[in-house]
């Protein structure tokens, strides 16, 4: 199943994101999780591609959930660190697998290091998506787009513009990086519209489960925490039971806005974990909305 026709489909499309844990034991509790959430019905998963496994984790553990959990599987390529022979290996790898969707990434450099060109390789990954397009690949391509401005971006406008160009190139939705303030997925899908972009724009969540850590990935993603929010955060802040409740309380009142305001679906950013994410698709599917 090609997920961009996922998105003609009546009702919104819930996905869920996880990432290659570092040991086999943790890959058999990754299984046990997704297959905790399968009984959500979410509309497909991915895996992404971290710098602790190699690439080809990824692409074994994104075949291996739709092969024996039945799920709808997406893989995430970067291409940071590799040349155009390497990703077009990969991408063999990918299509010989049966995997058929595919979110194309720049990605990340190496730690506390500056972005540097690989040897043959890409700047952009709107490079990456006019390789995959050029070289016959059949893969659906999702791409990603940031409502408060990718952190290298020298401008908003410069931002969509390279959005706009990848859209271009043969990417056919677009999942956001997370954000907390609702206002600025709507401002950048205004954006994204009036620039002529039509493709869906599907809101990335990260419900918060740890205060410290999801103030150091809002602060790594450019994502602004609103002040009532953080006020909130720090009554919590060593008490994890009340944090968890905090941001299982908050992610799902972004996500009854973002759906009434005609969002296409949700991609919950897991964290490998399914308390948070499993609490908000239940309260939602109980209010009858995505049923």
């Amino acid at each position: 199943m090609r997920i961009r026709d996922l998105f003609s489909r009546d009702g919104p499309v819930f996905s869920f994101e996880f990432f290659p844990p570092k040991t086999d034991e943790g890959e058999r509790k990754l299984m046990e999780t997704v297959g905790r959430l399968q009984e959500l019905g979410p509309s497909f998963v991915s895996v992404t591609k971290t710098g602790a496994r190699p690439p080809e984790k990824t692409i074994e553990i994104t075949a291996r959930i739709k092969r024996e959990l039945g799920l709808e599987a997406m893989a995430h390529m970067t291409c940071a660190t590799a040349g155009r022979d390497e990703m077009a290996r990969l991408f063999d790898a990918i299509h010989h697998a049966g995997i058929e969707n595919v979110l194309a990434l720049r990605g990340d450099p190496p730690r506390d290091q500056p972005f540097v060109r690989p040897p043959n390789g890409f700047r952009y990954a709107t490079e990456l998506v006019h390789f995959i397009r050029d070289g016959g690949y059949p893969f659906c391509l999702g791409g990603a787009g940031y409502p408060e401005t990718h952190p290298e971006a020298p401008s908003a406008e410069l931002d969509l513009i390279h959005l706009k160009e990848k859209v271009a190139a043969g990417v056919e939705f677009v999942i956001t990086q997370l954000f907390y303030v609702n206002a600025e997925y709507f401002a950048f899908v205004a954006r994204v519209r009036e620039a002529g972009i039509t493709v869906p724009i599907v809101p990335g969540i990260m419900p918060i489960t740890n205060v410290a850590q999801i103030e150091r990935i809002a602060q790594l993603s450019n994502a602004r925490i609103p002040a009532t929010l953080q006020a909130e955060l720090d009554r919590v802040r060593d008490d994890d039971g009340a944090a968890l409740a905090t941001g299982i309380e908050y992610a799902a009142a972004q996500c009854r806005e973002l759906l009434a305001a005609g969002a296409p679906g949700i991609h919950f950013y897991t964290l490998n974990q399914s308390p948070a994410t499993s609490a908000i698709l239940r309260r939602l599917r109980a209010e009858g909305i995505g049923d």
